[in-house]
């Protein structure tokens, strides 16, 4: 092919993040647009000069001639829509979660083992720049054995619930750590093992919403994983407390070094490596970009910096497009996308269990 043909269905809300990431490699073409929302829609065509533009999301895959579907829809979309366009053999490029039910996850992973097309969920937060060099590092070995990590994603929605009302119901209407993979996600590539087994408490409720109803899923979700070789991570999920929005926060512990993502008011990502001093103090992290940070963010593009999630959004797309070019497997597959997603199901049936641990299911054997 020359130009990757490539469609979006919830152009005229999340999806149009990624639009910038699509024009501005040589090898994509930002082909067709699709949503529900028409005047939206018609409105974000004119401005990106897309003349393919759907209401309904089967018409653009039978009509549009896409390579690659890029899928920014809400939460109960996500298979649905990935199976119609990996049954017509076309790439797709998904939001998160990957899945709602374990039901759905099942349906995906067969929809891709029949399926010549790619697959790639778009975890945009394990493509964060501290992230990446963090991962370089543990790759490098130099944190020893990991045996802990934490993972928070601290940000209160309560509003935009309101808004976008597909959140009341998939996230803060199910109990339960219901958005697991921004939090869970860059853990399990820091580690490389699957979690093979979870337990989840909540805090109780102390919120309502503007009629007057209890949210069902309690304010600070903690969900317990044990690693696949024996280590723990902890995964804290609140999006309904009354606080200052501070997004993520991790920390990895191993037995020759550990992490500390920045807890705000001018802190900054820190390191300690046994290789590097011989003291227990924290170095910045930034002192090792020039020895690990991969060349992709050494000398990121203009438009990777001026992306959304701190470049993440556009640093997603590129490796998945290179997957395609390349006929490779990519980086978060079908499987690393039932990796960062079950666990997070499974919480939901531990904390209705009394905060039973749980065996999550490995894709792999399904």
């Amino acid at each position: 092919m020359d130009k990757i043909k490539v469609g979006v269905v919830g152009a005229a809300g999340r999806g149009s993040s990624f639009f910038s990431a699509i024009k501005n490699n040589p090898n994509t073409q930002l082909e067709a647009l699709c949503d529900i929302n028409k005047e939206g829609i018609n409105k974000t065509a004119a401005i990106e000069g897309v003349s393919k533009v759907y209401f309904d999301y089967e018409e653009m895959l039978d009509k549009a001639g896409l390579d690659a579907v890029l899928i920014g829809t809400p939460m109960p979309l996500h298979v649905p829509q990935a199976v119609d366009a990996l049954g017509r053999g076309i790439h797709v490029m998904s939001e998160v979660p990957a899945a709602i039910s374990i039901e759905e996850s099942k349906a995906l992973v067969q929809a891709c083992k029949a399926s010549t097309a790619k697959y790639m969920m778009l975890e945009n937060y394990c493509y964060f720049k501290s992230n990446i060099l963090v991962r370089e590092i543990a790759r490098a070995g130099l944190f020893g054995q990991i045996y802990f990590a934490e993972g928070e994603y601290l940000h209160e929605l309560k509003e935009l619930n309101e808004q976008t009302k597909w959140r009341r119901k998939w996230q803060t209407g199910i109990n339960g750590c219901t958005y697991p993979t921004h939090s869970l996600g860059p853990v399990y590539q820091w580690m490389q093992e699957r979690v093979v087994s979870v337990s989840c408490v909540g805090s109780g409720h102390h919120y309502k919403d503007p009629r007057g109803d209890e949210y069902e899923q309690e304010d600070s979700i903690t969900m317990l994983c044990r690693m696949e070789k024996g280590g723990l991570v902890n995964i804290r999920l609140d999006m309904l407390s009354n606080r200052p929005h501070n997004m993520v926060y991790y920390s990895l512990q191993g037995t020759d070094g550990c992490y500390e993502a920045p807890r705000g008011l001018g802190d900054e990502p820190k390191i300690w490596l046994k290789s590097k001093s011989d003291k227990l103090d924290w170095m910045p992290l930034k002192e090792l970009e020039k020895e690990y940070l991969p060349e992709s963010w050494r000398n990121p593009p203009k438009e990777a910096l001026e992306s959304g999630h701190w470049g993440g959004d556009y640093m997603v797309i590129q490796e998945f497009i290179q997957a395609v070019l390349n006929n490779e497997e990519p980086p978060i597959g079908i499987h690393e996308a039932m990796d960062m997603t079950l666990p997070g199901l499974i919480s939901q049936q531990s904390i209705l269990q009394d905060s039973a641990w749980l065996e999550v299911p490995d894709s792999r054997e399904w």
